[in-house]
């Protein structure tokens, strides 16, 4: 006992001593180099949201030829914008299995710009012409598919909240006016712009997964249940993105429909792995 004593003494008497350090010796000890994380060291992103340009199994769709050479002549000049951004890599919306169909194709295009794709989407129409034009060797897509009920609202008795979600249901565009990306009559560029507005990307996930918070029966969770599914399925997409081995000087594109781009965007504005680039720097 006598022993812990002296032990604990010694330990008080120390205490009080490393409290007692003068300010100007607290000066000297704090300007000691503390090591910084060199800026060079974050991936450069540009995250580009967009609407699915070809067949799309997504609830809402917007009317688009895809073949019609106006429109592509419309693509490839926001192509050129974004191309400004200069990318070693771009990352696209398909599953890491299409991969090898996926350069194939790319490496078809650089070859013959012309050629011709069955069933054109966002993919050949602007991320190869964007490749292309920014001499971009390496192509991959991260995607991951899984299901969810984004109608459950409307198939069982709400009894969490409905006025509150059949009211933000019957006009999303409410709370961000000259912002709907569905008005009709809009160009392209218009288009692709409000779609990538910060406001319009937060409003993505609320219309895709939060407001499926307010759904529900008496003691169930049925909403949110199938919010969380598409939360899972955009967290599957980010570590597909990171199982990529992508170098600290790489400058990557990633396009994908708005809701993903919305939500990769939430993940990467928290990790120090990434640097988003603001899009209107490029689209403009």
């Amino acid at each position: 006992m006598k022993n812990l004593k002296i032990v604990a003494g010694f330990l008080i008497v120390s205490f009080f001593i490393s409290c007692a350090e003068t300010p100007k010796e607290a000066e000297e000890t704090s300007t000691e180099a503390t090591p910084t994380t060199p800026e060079s060291s974050s991936i450069k992103v540009l995250n580009f949201a967009t609407f699915h340009m070809g067949y799309t199994s997504d609830a809402h769709t917007m009317d688009f030829d895809e073949n019609n050479e106006k429109n592509k002549d419309s693509i490839h000049q926001i192509a050129k914008m974004l191309s400004a951004f200069k990318p070693t890599v771009i990352i696209v919306e398909t599953v890491p299995e299409y991969n090898e169909t996926l350069q194939k194709n790319y490496a078809t295009y650089l070859e013959a710009p012309e050629t011709n794709f069955e069933e054109p989407n966002e993919v050949e129409l602007l991320a190869f012409e964007l490749g292309r034009l920014a001499g971009v060797k390496r192509i991959y897509g991260v995607d991951h598919k899984m299901e969810y009920n984004y109608a459950i609202g409307s198939e069982i008795t709400n009894a969490i909240d409905s006025v509150t979600y059949n009211t933000f249901m019957n006009n999303p565009f409410e709370s961000v006016p000259g912002k709907n990306i569905f008005e009709e009559g809009i160009s392209l560029y218009e288009k692709l712009a409000r779609m990538n507005h910060p406001k319009i990307l937060d409003l993505l996930i609320t219309a895709n997964a939060d407001m499926l918070t307010y759904v529900g029966t008496e003691n169930g969770f049925e909403g949110a249940d199938e919010a969380a599914k598409y939360y899972q399925r955009n967290l599957r997409i980010y570590s597909n993105l990171n199982r990529l081995k992508l170098d600290p000087t790489e400058r990557v594109f990633i396009i994908s429909g708005g809701s993903h781009t919305a939500f990769l965007r939430e993940f990467m504005r928290r990790d120090a792995k990434y640097d988003m680039v603001d899009t209107f720097e490029y689209l403009k």
